[in-house]
């Protein structure tokens, strides 16, 4: 049996129109970006709606600026695929300053979903793209270490916040690590907090450790922990992409035990502990000990 030979008057067929069958690469191509197309513009519009409104209840004060960035970080993170598994819980002691590593942008959302809180980071992250817009809208306070002149009021910021009965969050590496390491902690930024109290009170400090584990239900290796990760010169908008193209990631947050940050303790030996501490926690996570 002979094969007819083709129409020669039929209108020609693009070739990625003749390979879209239900298992052409083609396809899935064209699905991925649909559906990152579709991600990205739910972001777009629930930050269109939310920013106003943070933005008012900033102004005027109103309770409702605590509780808008942690509704949004969740929607975000549903959006994107992120799925945040808790070990233990922040302390009820106040004022309290959570201590923890850092490795993506996404520890923004990550951390800002759990309870109303705010960050302490330096004054660079405010011009960073994207990634100052949600470190604004989480309430950071930004400080400038080399402008002696402008503590007084980022301390007296600070301060007005702790006694709110928010918990203060820093990312106490100073920058962003690949995730499979813990970089030193700098006291610095912990020194900021610290004055920021009075004298005689003593601020809670908990170790706080995050771990990217698992990507699409399965366990993240060292070699696939960048694609959650976000660290030296890698661009933000091709790993936001890779974020949305893979999707399904599993993030653990672990709380450690509290220590105490008071006169009678130094701040650097406090930093040095919580920094064990997160080691120690993050490790454990990575393991697939974390509970």
């Amino acid at each position: 049996m002979t094969e007819s030979a083709p129409d020669p008057h039929a209108p020609a067929q693009p070739a990625e129109a003749l390979a879209l069958g239900p298992d052409s690469p083609a396809l899935a191509r064209w699905l991925t970006r649909l559906r990152i197309g579709l991600i990205l513009a739910v972001v777009l519009m629930v930050t269109a709606v939310g920013l106003p409104i943070q933005w008012a209840a900033l102004r005027l004060g109103l309770p409702l600026r605590r509780h808008i960035p942690v509704l949004y970080h969740r929607i975000l993170l549903r959006l994107i695929g992120v799925r945040v598994r808790l070990i233990g819980a922040p302390a009820a002691d106040r004022p309290l300053l959570l201590l923890s590593n850092h490795a993506s942008w996404l520890d923004i959302p990550v951390v800002g979903s759990l309870t109303p809180l705010f960050f302490v980071a330096k004054s660079e992250v405010a011009g960073w793209p994207v990634v100052g817009l949600l470190a604004r809208f989480q309430r950071t306070v930004f400080v400038d270490r080399q402008r002696r002149q402008a503590t007084g009021s980022v301390n007296r910021e600070i301060a007005e916040r702790l006694h709110e009965g928010d918990p203060v969050v820093l990312f106490a590496e100073g920058t962003s690590s690949d995730g499979n390491r813990v970089l030193p902690f700098r006291t610095a930024l912990v020194g900021a907090v610290r004055e920021a109290v009075a004298a005689a009170e003593a601020v809670a400090v908990q170790p706080m450790a995050i771990a990217y584990v698992r990507l699409q239900g399965l366990p993240m290796g060292r070699q696939h922990r960048p694609a959650a990760a976000w660290f030296g010169d890698m661009e933000l908008a091709p790993h936001l992409l890779d974020v949305l193209r893979h999707g399904a990631i599993d993030v653990e947050v672990s709380f450690g035990v509290p220590l105490v940050l008071d006169a009678a303790h130094d701040r650097k030996q406090v930093t040095r502990d919580a920094e064990q501490a997160v080691r120690a926690l993050r490790a454990a996570g990575l393991a697939g000990r974390g509970g």
